[in-house]
């Protein structure tokens, strides 16, 4: 008889004895394989997977997942536990001595600990030793900063170090890092750049890659970047080596062999990855085993890629809920948005920051975390490299960028208004008061006591003004009305003032009339209509012809998440979603059927099979599954992605599937079988489709490119998209692909000639989905501005907008035409889908418009809600 098992202890309380418990429950589950089966099974000793579920310590990664394969466990769930187990575990010891520096850049008193980069720190001493200005420009994380602080500034005897926007100083050689901030975060860039420029000093440049194109559109300053280029890009091996074994040996440290390869085979020729090694370095030295750094450690940390999301997540996960919302509110405050470039870090100074113990405790938790910065000036990210590399944080910036705008707009007016001493001319009026306060009225927590106290006060001089002209037009009626001889003069003027009036009710209500649409479309349509007819002015006809009251006749509520794609089966009725709650779920005539479980993350993606047999999943656990539509049953796992799997595709005949990663590849597969891996994405992709002929592959990625495949090995990529693109779809014949993007437009490309057709421009965010008709005339498309929309595409070269859909109250992720174009589906972050009737004609005049408001809008507008909006005019129903 095998021994039994020694009894654990503390399962309730400790997580390490309830992984282990959990483990030992899976052998039970397969049957109870004696410890030798299971080493013969997995090719490590018995003693090696006894240990594992011991409880005493931590097993390795490798150990826990070999004993959940030989008992036929989940090895996605199974590793998703074990990284999370291995994020509690208590390190060595503080981080107060580490020989690495974390995201933050390396400093002048860094140097004796800064290797790797003496290649290019003489490079630079060589072009200073000839050259007036020197250009050091690279991508985010590929060490610029600590190239000038920790190696070249030590080896120059007079130099100083400035960022854009301080004056220059009495220095021989002037070094200017993070150039790039000129163009974002600059008050007076005009005068920095002419002082640079003009200066008798030598001067260094530090910029970011992406803003090499706006430095170069200057002409003064491009000619002095022709002067002499240092491209930073990524460490060869020997380099990485120097960087990861050199600061360790300096402090008496060893790193292990394997942890070095490891290292080497992951980092080697990647760009914007040293921040992210300097971070796990720093955090693998806490766990590290005596004095060496081991592979163990720098796993159980999240390795390269994973440590930082970590980090982040941890302190994140031990806040207070009110904390989160702070946390979530500072670091969108820490972030300046990027027009055609990546996002950027920004400064922001304690004043604009409210005095508020719980937001101190959200700023003290992440700066000892190192992920934030703090000085007697103000706060800022520790580094870039956060942006991309939290998730949490990349969908906090993915939601609502336009209103992340108005914010900064709003909070750099704040600061002009208390600048000028509170001046009145200084605050917000009119529309832009309007847009600025309803936006504030659903992001309330997010505002400061400042801005909240300036559009308060632009409120109350709005209000003041408007009681001040009501009196005005009191008197000047009094005054028309006795003036002698005034009959012919009273009637000519009131005819103008009535005019004047009913042109600016007319305007006026047609605004409105756009924000109800998505309250109530009915109302919003017959306001339009009514404003028209009022005065046919041009706000007026664009609200008319962008108010059509399509109704929603489902909504589909179960998921607990985003839903993040709707896809309809072949038969028209079926529906499946994907949510952020890690199922998929299967819907017949509106009523949901069928939920599907097994994936261990966020699942992105959904989509059936052309025969209508299968369902394929796409999920955030970095594996996609196929599901047997009948049934609900999972038939195959497709596992082999290294990072998220973002979306997933049938071919036309309904045998291969596509999958799309944050690992930058597309899979193919037949069956559970990989025939093929697609690479030339630079990023990660995130949208994928087949042509309907089945031999063209399309992709999406966050490189800003749309991907064509027609040769696996030669793909063609289109450019035009400044912002990520995030959803590509063919046209029913496959003449035509459709590309959306965080740029807030969709492109259509002609699919002979890879040419671009047109841009779609409307709406005011970025967009999510795009999707074509079967017909082919018409497109969908939902959005980060909370809408979907309606396009009219019969000539692809002049597109019509036709029709805003407003149901949602969050972004539209997804949309969807059912196979006969009746029935369009929207997945949004509100946690539901919509169904929507969607007429086989929208109408694309103001007349054609008028009809069908009239026949479909109820109910009708009343006596009441006409003189809320039309103070003063006699009731005109519009139909």
């Amino acid at each position: 008889m095998p021994r039994g098992e020694r009894p654990l202890d503390g399962v309730e309380d400790n997580p390490l004895v309830r992984f282990a418990g959990e483990l030992r429950a899976l052998r039970v589950a397969a049957g109870s394989p004696p410890y030798r089966e299971l080493a013969r099974r997995t090719h490590y000793s018995a003693s090696a997977l006894s240990d594992a579920a011991g409880g005493r310590k931590l097993p390795s990664l490798e150990v826990t997942l070999a004993y959940v394969r030989a008992c036929d466990g989940d090895v996605a769930q199974w590793e998703q536990r074990w990284h999370a187990l291995a994020a509690t575990t208590e390190p060595a010891g503080d981080d107060t001595t580490s020989p690495y520096v974390g995201l933050g850049a390396f400093q002048v008193a860094d140097a004796d600990r800064f290797f790797g980069r003496e290649r290019l720190v003489e490079e630079l001493l060589g072009l200073l030793a000839d050259r007036r200005f020197v250009t050091v420009f690279g991508a985010s994380g590929s060490g610029k900063s600590s190239l000038l602080r920790a190696g070249l500034l030590p080896r120059l005897s007079s130099a100083a170090l400035i960022t854009p926007g301080e004056p220059l100083p009495d220095a021989d050689v002037v070094v200017v890092d993070q150039f790039e901030e000129v163009f974002t975060g600059c008050r007076d860039a005009d005068a920095f750049i002419d002082a640079v420029v003009s200066t008798s000093r030598q001067v260094v440049v530090a910029v970011r890659a992406d803003f090499f194109a706006h430095c170069i559109a200057r002409p003064v300053l491009a000619e002095r970047i022709r002067e002499a280029q240092v491209p930073v890009g990524p460490m060869t091996a020997e380099e990485l080596r120097r960087a990861v074994v050199q600061p360790a040996a300096a402090a008496g440290c060893a790193v292990e062999g394997a942890l070095q390869t490891a290292v080497v085979a992951e980092a080697a020729g990647q760009a914007g990855v040293l921040p992210l090694l300097s971070h796990a370095l720093r955090e693998t030295w806490r766990r590290r085993r005596g004095n060496t750094l081991t592979l163990a450690g720098f796993t159980a940390v999240g390795g390269l890629t994973g440590a930082l999301a970590r980090t982040a997540e941890a302190v994140f996960g031990a806040l207070t809920d009110r904390q989160r919302e702070l946390a979530r509110g500072l670091f969108l405050r820490l972030i300046a948005l990027g027009d055609g470039t990546e996002d950027t870090r920004r400064h922001v100074p304690h004043g604009e920051l409210d005095d508020d113990p719980d937001l101190t405790v959200v700023l003290e938790r992440y700066t000892a975390a190192r992920l934030l910065t703090a000085d007697g000036h103000g706060v800022d990210l520790a580094h870039e490299a956060l942006i991309q590399r939290w998730p949490r944080l990349r969908d906090w910036l993915a939601d609502d960028r336009e209103g992340r705008r108005l914010h900064r707009q709003l909070t750099e007016a704040t600061s002009v208004w208390e600048t000028l001493g509170r001046d009145t001319e200084s605050l917000y009026r009119g529309t832009r008061l309007r847009v600025a306060r309803e936006w504030a009225a659903r992001h309330h927590t997010e505002l400061t006591v400042r801005e909240r106290r300036f559009l308060d006060a632009g409120h109350a001089l709005e209000t003041r003004r408007a009681r001040r002209a009501r009196q005005l037009v009191a008197l000047l009626v009094v005054l028309l009305v006795v003036a002698a001889g005034g009959a012919a003069v009273a009637v000519r003027a009131e005819r103008g003032a009535a005019h004047q009036r009913d042109v600016a009710l007319s305007q006026i209500v047609a605004g409105k009339a756009v924000a109800l649409r998505r309250t109530d479309p009915a109302l919003a349509a017959q306001l339009s209509l009514a404003a028209y007819r009022l005065s046919p002015t041009a706000d007026a006809r664009d609200s008319l012809l962008g108010s059509f009251p399509i109704p929603d006749t489902a909504r589909l509520t179960g998921h607990t998440g985003h839903v993040n794609t709707v896809a309809f089966g072949p038969d028209g009725r079926t529906i499946v979603t994907a949510s952020h709650d890690h199922t998929a779920r299967l819907w017949r005539d509106g009523h949901e059927v069928a939920v599907l479980t097994g994936h261990g993350a966020t699942v992105n993606a959904a989509a059936f099979s052309p025969d209508g047999t299968r369902v394929a999943t796409a999920s955030w656990d970095r594996t996609a599954r196929l599901w047997d539509a009948g049934s609900s049953e999972t038939r195959s796992v497709l596992s082999g992605h290294t990072r998220e799997v973002n979306a997933v595709a049938f071919s036309a005949d309904s045998r291969l599937v596509a999958t799309a990663s944050t690992d930058a590849t597309v899979k193919l597969w037949d069956g559970a079988a990989e025939v093929a891996t697609l690479t030339g994405h630079t990023d990660a992709v995130v949208s994928v489709a087949f042509s309907p002929q089945g031999n063209v592959v399309a992709t999406g990625g966050w490189d800003h490119l749309a991907g064509v495949w027609r040769d696996p090995a030669h793909p063609v990529f289109l450019t035009g998209h400044t912002a990520p693109v995030v959803w590509v779809a063919f046209s029913p014949d496959g003449g035509m692909l459709a590309t959306a993007s965080q740029d807030n437009t969709v492109r259509l490309w002609d699919m002979t000639t890879l040419r671009e057709l047109s841009v779609l421009r409307g709406h005011e965010a970025a967009v999510r989905s795009v999707a074509f008709r079967a017909d082919g005339r018409m497109l969908a498309t939902g959005s980060q501005d909370n809408t979907a929309r309606l396009w009219d595409i019969s000539d692809p070269h002049e597109p019509k907008q036709l029709a805003m859909l407003g149901g949602h109250h969050r972004p539209v992720v997804s949309v969807a035409f059912s196979p006969d174009g009746h029935t369009l589906a929207t997945g949004s972050d509100d946690d539901t889908a919509l169904l929507w009737n969607i007429p086989a004609r929208v109408p694309d005049t103001a007349d054609r418009a008028a009809e069908w408001i009239c026949a479909t809008a109820r109910p009708a507008i009343t006596t009441a809600q006409w003189a809320q909006y039309f103070p003063g005019v006699a009731f005109h129903p519009p139909c």
